[in-house]
C-alpha cells in the first residue's frame, strides 16, 4: 500500500465509480497531486457501485441528466466496458402509454434515437416477455449495460500513469480540519493530509462525511430491491451475458434483464425503507448482508413484484420456477428532489461533493466536476445539479427524510412538469401568508417558500373574461393548473393586481469593496447613481448564464441583490465564493427580514398614491429607479420595475410590517378593481408576453447573452467573469437566437393542447433543427398569452429559422402541432414599445 503523502492539491473521498471518474478527470485537465481514500478495499470498496444492476437507459425529461448519460455512455464505451443491448420501456397501461409519447419527445429534443414500439415489436426484441399485457414501449438502441467496477480501475489506472493520483484503499476519514470556514486538512486512521480542495464521492455516506466539516449534503439511503434467479436453461443456450434488450416494466414500478443464465428482477414497487448514513452497519451486524450497501432481503416487500415478474416472463419463471442465487435489499442516494449533488458545499469553502450519482451518469459527473473545480464552469450545465439549489432548512435531516420517502415512489412513476411536492409543507410563508391563504391560494413551492400560484377567491373573475380563456380538454394540460390564472392576468392588464413575491432572495453587499465584487461579476455597469435599478446577467468563466438579477444601487458603499427564491441559494454561495478575502465586502442575507409585494396595472399608481404622499409621477419617479417611501407609518423601497409589462411597483419593507401593508393596500383599492394575482401570472402569462426570460429555462450555462439578446449596447471597461468569451461572442455571429413561438390555430381532433416545455421543435418536413454548436431547438418556457390571445412558447432557434412568420412545428405527445415565430430576440410579442410599463 502507498504512503499517506503529507499534502495533496486535492483529496477525493470514495473510490466508487464517481469519484474514480472525478480523479480520472483531473487527471485529464492537468491536477497532479490527488489523493484517494476509501475506506473499503478495491477494486470493490462496497458501496452501490458494487451491487447495483449497472444498465443505462439514455433517455431523461430532464437535458441536464440525459447529457450527463450521453457522456457517459460515451465514456464507458471508451473504456472498453459497454455492453450495448438497447433499452425497451414498456406500458401496461394508456396513462403510460401516453408517457412513453411525452418521453419519445424528450429523445428527439436532446437529439437522442429512440423509438415507439408495438406489442408485436416488443415481442421481437425481448421474445421470452408476454407482449399481450402491453400497449406499446419505448424504444432506445444505446441503451447499455456497464462493468461500473472495471470501469473504476481503468481510470484509476489512467490517473496514476499520468503521474497525478495515489490511491490508498483501507483508510478511514475521521475528521475533515476546517479553518476560517475553508477546508484545510483530511484526518485519516493513518494520519493527516494537508490540502485546501476535498471531493467527497461517498455514495450514501456522503452526509455523514460532510458532517465532519460541518457541512450538509442532503440525502437519504433508500432500498431498492434486486434478486438473481437461475439457471434458467433458455437463457443459459444463448452463451451471452445479455442478449436482449433491458426491460423495463414501467407501470409495475420494475425492471428485469438478463445477466448471463439468470435473470435480475429489480422494483422500485415497495414501500420506501429508509436508512440515514449512521444507521448502516458495518458488514457482519446482520445475516445475509454481503456489503455495507447489501442489507438483508425483505421478501414480504417483493412478493407482488415476483408475481408480476412471473407474468410477464412466463416461459423463464414458471413451470419450473427457477431457483434464487441472491437477493439483496440493495442502497441508493436519494435527495430532496431527486436529483444529484454535486459542487462545492454552501458552508465550506473548498470542500465539494458529488454525491447521489446514478451509474448511468457517473462518468460525466466526474467530468462535470472536475471542469468545475478547474474552470469555473462546466461543458454540461449543473443548474440542477447544484448542491447550492437547497436552502438550510430544505438540507436539514428532517426534510430530506420527508422528501425521500414521498420521492422513491416516483422513480418510476409519472410525474407532471407542474407537479408540486406534498411533505414538509409549510416549509417558509411570507407575511403576507393568513391573508393569501384566506383568499383560497394555491400555493406552489420555491425553495421551501409557499408562493400563491392562483385565488379560488377570483373565481369569479371567469364570468367578466371567461370568453377570453380557452378550455384545456385535455386531463394532462389541466393538472397543476386553472383557468382562474388567465382571469387574474386580464384583470390585471386592465385594472390592478397585487402580488405576493415573499419568495424573492435577498442579499445586501456592503462595503467599500461592494462595488468591486459586484463589478466583476456582472455583465452591466454597477457604478451608477444612487437610487438607479440595474438588471444584469452573472456570467460563468465560459461566457454563459451563471445568473439572473436585480442589483439596486443604495448608497456609495451599500447595494442589494434580488433575485428569484429558486436560485436564491445558488446565487448567494456564487456571491459568497467570490467574497474578497480582505473583508471590504459584507454580505448579508436578507431574505427573512425584507418582504416583497408586487403591485402592477394601469390602476397601479392611482393606488400607491392613496397610501403615501411620495411623488410618484413619471417625471419624479421614472422607470429603473428605486426610492424610500413611508407607506403610511411604514419604512418602504420602491423599485419602478416590472417582470409582467405593466406600470408599477415592486415593494420591499420589513418583514414585521407586511401585513400592515397588504391590508391597507387591499382596504383602499377594492374601488379601483384590485385583485390578487398568483405567480401563475407573474411567472408564466405576463412574463412570456413580454418575452422575459427565466433562468433555468432560457438562461442556462449552454447559452450566451448574444443568443439570448441580452448582450448591452456597450462592454464597459471593467473586468468581469466571462468577460472574454463574452466579447468573443459578440464578435462572432450567434449560433442561436431566443424567439417568441405561438401555437397555430388548429387542434388535435377538436382539442386544442398546451404545451408544458421541454418538446422539440421541427421543420415542417419533421426534422429537427440542429444550431451550428449542434444543440437541438426545444421549447423553454411554455404557457397562455391571455392578452393575445395565443398559447405561447420560447425556444432557442437557427438563425435561418429565427425570422418572425416563420412557419414551423412542435412535437408534444407524440402528436406535431404548427406553430409561428411572433418575435426574434428580445422584442416581445404584447406592447413591443413597453409603452404600458413606461407610461
Amino acid at each position: 500500500m502507498a504512503e499517506l503523502p503529507d499534502r495533496a492539491e486535492i483529496v477525493v473521498i470514495g473510490a466508487g465509480v464517481v469519484g474514480s471518474a472525478a480523479v480520472h478527470h483531473l487527471a485529464e485537465l492537468g491536477w497532479r497531486d490527488i489523493v484517494q481514500l476509501d475506506k473499503g478495499p478495491l477494486p470493490d470498496p462496497g458501496g452501490s457501485t458494487g451491487h447495483a444492476s449497472n444498465f443505462v437507459f439514455p433517455v431523461d425529461h430532464s437535458k441536464e441528466i440525459t447529457d450527463l448519460t450521453v457522456d457517459s455512455l460515451r465514456q464507458y464505451e471508451e473504456l472498453g466496458v459497454l455492453s450495448v443491448c438497447g433499452g425497451v420501456e414498456v406500458a401496461r397501461s394508456q396513462e403510460r402509454m401516453q408517457e412513453l409519447t411525452r418521453r419519445m419527445s424528450s429523445a428527439r429534443a436532446w437529439g437522442v434515437e429512440a423509438h415507439l414500439v408495438s406489442p408485436a415489436e416488443i415481442q421481437q426484441l425481448v421474445p421470452y416477455c408476454d407482449a399481450r399485457l402491453l400497449r406499446g414501449g419505448f424504444h432506445t438502441p444505446t441503451g447499455a449495460i456497464v462493468d461500473a467496477l472495471r470501469a473504476g480501475e481503468l481510470m484509476r489506472e489512467h490517473a496514476q500513469r499520468l503521474g497525478a493520483l495515489t490511491t490508498l484503499p483501507g483508510t478511514e476519514v475521521l475528521d475533515l480540519r476546517v479553518e476560517a470556514g475553508r477546508i484545510r486538512g483530511v484526518v485519516t486512521d493513518r494520519g493527516e493530509i494537508e490540502t485546501e480542495r476535498v471531493v467527497i464521492a461517498c455514495g450514501v455516506w456522503s452526509p455523514r462525511v460532510a458532517a465532519l466539516a460541518g457541512a450538509r449534503i442532503p440525502l437519504a439511503a433508500a432500498v431498492h430491491q434486486m434478486v438473481d434467479v437461475g439457471p434458467i436453461p433458455q437463457l443459459a443456450q444463448t452463451e451471452e451475458w445479455i442478449s436482449f434488450p433491458l426491460l423495463r416494466d414501467m407501470d409495475c414500478l420494475m425492471y428485469e434483464r438478463q445477466r448471463g443464465p439468470d435473470l435480475e428482477i429489480g422494483s422500485y414497487a415497495h414501500r420506501p425503507l429508509l436508512h440515514l448514513p449512521e444507521e448502516i452497519p458495518p458488514v457482519g451486524d446482520h445475516p445475509g448482508q454481503a456489503t455495507p450497501t447489501s442489507f438483508p432481503f425483505t421478501e414480504e416487500d417483493f412478493a407482488p413484484q415476483w408475481e408480476q415478474a412471473k407474468q410477464m416472463f412466463p416461459a423463464l419463471l414458471t413451470d419450473p420456477e427457477p431457483p434464487r442465487r441472491a437477493a439483496i435489499n440493495g442502497l441508493l442516494a436519494l435527495t430532496p428532489d431527486g436529483g444529484a449533488l454535486v459542487g462545492e458545499t454552501p458552508e465550506v469553502g473548498g470542500l465539494w461533493s458529488a454525491a447521489a450519482v446514478w451509474i448511468k451518469e457517473a462518468p460525466g459527473v466526474g467530468r462535470m466536476l472536475a471542469e468545475l473545480l478547474t474552470d469555473g464552469a462546466s461543458e454540461i450545465d449543473h443548474h440542477g445539479s447544484d448542491i447550492a439549489r437547497f436552502t438550510p432548512a430544505q438540507r436539514s435531516a428532517e426534510h430530506v427524510r420527508a422528501r425521500a420517502t414521498e420521492g422513491f415512489p416516483k422513480t418510476y412513476g409519472i410525474t407532471h412538469p407542474r407537479e408540486q411536492w406534498l411533505s414538509d409543507r409549510p416549509l417558509r410563508t411570507s407575511p403576507f401568508h393568513p391573508r393569501t391563504e384566506a383568499l383560497g391560494a394555491q400555493f406552489f413551492e420555491a425553495a421551501g417558500w409557499e408562493r400563491p400560484q392562483w385565488y379560488e377567491s377570483n373565481a369569479g373573475l371567469l364570468e367578466e373574461h371567461g370568453e377570453r380563456i380557452p378550455a384545456r380538454e385535455a386531463e394532462w394540460d389541466r393538472r397543476w393548473w386553472s383557468p382562474i390564472i388567465e382571469a387574474e392576468h386580464l384583470a390585471m392588464r386592465e385594472r390592478v393586481a397585487l402580488i405576493d413575491l415573499g419568495a424573492f432572495a435577498i442579499f445586501d453587499v456592503r462595503g467599500p469593496g461592494a462595488l468591486d465584487l459586484l463589478e466583476r461579476l456582472a455583465v452591466a455597469r454597477i457604478d451608477v447613481p444612487v437610487g438607479r435599478v440595474v438588471y444584469t446577467p452573472l456570467l460563468t468563466p465560459r461566457g454563459t448564464f451563471r445568473s439572473d438579477l436585480t442589483i439596486v444601487r443604495r448608497g456609495p458603499e451599500e447595494f442589494r441583490v434580488i433575485t428569484g427564491g429558486a436560485e436564491g441559494g445558488r446565487d448567494l454561495a456564487w456571491l459568497r465564493a467570490h467574497l474578497p478575502g480582505d473583508g471590504s465586502a459584507q454580505l448579508v442575507d436578507a431574505s427573512s427580514a425584507v418582504a416583497s409585494l408586487g403591485l402592477w396595472g394601469p390602476r397601479a399608481r392611482d393606488l400607491l398614491t392613496r397610501v403615501t404622499d411620495h411623488d410618484l409621477s413619471d417625471a419624479a419617479f421614472g422607470f429603473g429607479t428605486a426610492q424610500d417611501v413611508q407607506i403610511g407609518s411604514v419604512p418602504a423601497s420602491l423599485l419602478r420595475i416590472s417582470y409582467v409589462g405593466e406600470l408599477g411597483w415592486e415593494i420591499h419593507l420589513p418583514t414585521e410590517h407586511g401585513l400592515r401593508v397588504w391590508d391597507e393596500l387591499w382596504r383602499q383599492g377594492q374601488d379601483l378593481g384590485l385583485c390578487a394575482a398568483g405567480i401563475g401570472v407573474y411567472g408564466t402569462t405576463g412574463r412570456l408576453e413580454k418575452g422575459y426570460r427565466l433562468m433555468g429555462a432560457e438562461l442556462t450555462g449552454e447559452y450566451d447573452p448574444v443568443e439570448a439578446d441580452l448582450a448591452l449596447p456597450k462592454v464597459k471597461t471593467h473586468d468581469f467573469v466571462g468577460r472574454d468569451a463574452y466579447l468573443a461572442a459578440r464578435r462572432d455571429a450567434p449560433a442561436a437566437l431566443l424567439c417568441t413561438l405561438a401555437v397555430d390555430a388548429g387542434s388535435e381532433r377538436g382539442v386544442a393542447r398546451c404545451m408544458t416545455g421541454g418538446e422539440p421543435v421541427l421543420s415542417l418536413e419533421g426534422a429537427p433543427l440542429v444550431d451550428a454548436k449542434g444543440r437541438h431547438s426545444a421549447v423553454t418556457s411554455a404557457g397562455p398569452g391571455p392578452s393575445l390571445g395565443r398559447y405561447l412558447l420560447m425556444a432557442y432557434l437557427p438563425p435561418q429559422h429565427a425570422v418572425p412568420g416563420t412557419a414551423l412545428q412542435v412535437e408534444y405527445l407524440g402528436r406535431r402541432h404548427p406553430v409561428t415565430v411572433l418575435t426574434a430576440g428580445r422584442t416581445p410579442a404584447f406592447d413591443p414599445q413597453d409603452a404600458r410599463m413606461k407610461g
